[in-house]
């Protein structure tokens, strides 16, 4: 039976040489993860169940990345549990303040997620690794409790959608822009609980990093997870991280799918999602048309803290400064993200043109710390989410976009396009 890339992961983890959409699983998982918000809650069931060992202390991760540096009592508490529990546990995989980066870019980066992975997390963005052809999704942190004993979790194998990309993309359009326009085509539950294969010519042109920003987004989307066959780009970039041996997996010509969405990426612009959801995505056309005045500017997250992305937006700000009354905050996805922007001299650009230049964090993506809105005030950010409250008071508001629109904005203090600000 022929079977697509995320059911022949499934099927192997499982121990079956065929699985099915709705076909309920109990896999074997290859990573086991969560951070500081959500590791305690799994510790504390972990522990009231009276367990004492985790099936692989390497396989098992944990990674205070939400709210550190720890930006309250709360949040300290929340991280010394986390740190005694991997004392305790003798975790290989727990990465202190210095060493952590937001987790969905740290893993990778680390070689920690491989290619055939199949990948838990107690975090939604969880299905970023997809774009390196692993299966990974999120998980309730009871569910994560359970996996971090025994190595297994349940699952229903999920319908997959096939989504083609053609054609050659324009100026400024990345990744980002690819996955906001697909979310803005299907909806916020337009993917639920399916698995989102992303292929075609245009994904095969895509660098690593806009592969992983696209994965990362499929549950905006509602997808179980974000996959893409391993290529030589994919190979490339794992080779050299890899600590351990991984299987390259890919859907048969014959595989069946919920349906198929081919989309011509030459039509796509550099989009802008206004708020309140993902998959209220338009062309930055018309929000510059709206003149929309922003007070604050957020470029990283897991969605778009490498060390490409913060290329890009230095490439907008070199010489330039930020308008004033607005806020630019720039956050690397990790340490070694952040050493080399210093080293090619990023940061020198962002803190001459007026922004900040933090260690990496979640912060403001989730209303942490590091960038909270008051109220009625207004963000364009280069995170995953919009919704009402999520960076701060439920009367501010969000705006997501790539981080060369956010860049152009911090420099125009409204909703910019690149071309306003380089020319082109």
């Amino acid at each position: 039976m022929a079977m697509t890339i995320t059911e022949k992961i499934l099927a192997y983890h499982a121990g079956y040489d065929v699985v099915e959409p709705g076909q309920l699983i109990e896999a074997r998982v290859d990573i086991a993860l969560a951070n500081d918000v959500t590791a305690p809650i799994a510790i504390a069931e972990f522990e009231k169940l009276g367990l004492e060992k985790v099936f692989d202390p390497e396989r098992v991760i944990l990674i205070p990345d939400h709210f550190t540096p720890n930006k309250d009592i709360k949040s300290a508490q929340q991280t010394k549990m986390m740190r005694d529990f991997a004392r305790r546990q003798g975790l290989t995989n727990y990465f202190e303040q210095g060493r952590v980066g937001i987790e969905h870019v740290l893993l990778p980066e680390q070689g920690l997620v491989l290619p055939g992975d199949l990948v838990i997390g107690a975090d939604s963005h969880t299905c970023t690794y997809g774009a390196l052809g692993a299966f990974a999704t999120g998980v309730g942190s009871t569910d994560l409790a359970a996996a971090m004993a025994t190595g297994k979790a349940w699952f229903k194998v999920p319908e997959t959608i096939k989504f083609v990309y053609y054609g050659q993309p324009g100026p400024w359009v990345g990744g980002k822009d690819l996955i906001l326009y697909t979310i803005g085509k299907i909806g916020v539950d337009g993917a639920l609980y399916q698995a989102m294969e992303m292929t075609g010519e245009a994904i095969d042109r895509l660098p690593m990093y806009g592969r992983l920003t696209m994965a990362n987004m499929a549950i905006e989307a509602g997808g179980k997870n974000g996959i893409m066959i391993p290529d030589e780009v994919t190979l490339d970039y794992v080779r050299p991280r890899a600590r351990r041996d991984y299987q390259v997996f890919a859907s048969d010509a014959d595989a069946s799918y919920a349906y198929v969405m081919e989309i011509d990426v030459s039509h796509i612009k550099p989009q802008v999602a206004f708020p309140p959801l993902p998959e209220n995505s338009r062309d930055v056309e018309e929000a510059v048309d709206a003149n929309i005045t922003i007070d604050q500017v957020v470029i990283g997250s897991c969605t778009n803290g490498r060390i490409e992305d913060l290329r890009e937006a230095a490439a907008i700000l070199k010489g330039r400064q930020v308008a004033p009354y607005v806020r630019l905050i720039i956050l690397p996805g990790t340490q070694a993200v952040y050493l080399q922007a210093v080293r090619e001299g990023l940061a020198e650009i962002f803190v001459e043109a007026g922004g900040v230049f933090s260690t990496p964090t979640c912060g403001p993506c989730l209303g942490g710390h590091m960038g909270i809105l008051a109220a009625g005030e207004r963000a364009i950010a280069t995170t995953n989410r919009n919704f009402v409250g999520r960076m701060g008071h439920p009367d501010s508001e969000v705006y997501l976009s790539n981080p060369a629109v956010a860049a152009a904005s911090a420099v125009k203090g409204r909703i910019a396009s690149p071309e306003e600000v380089v020319g082109g």
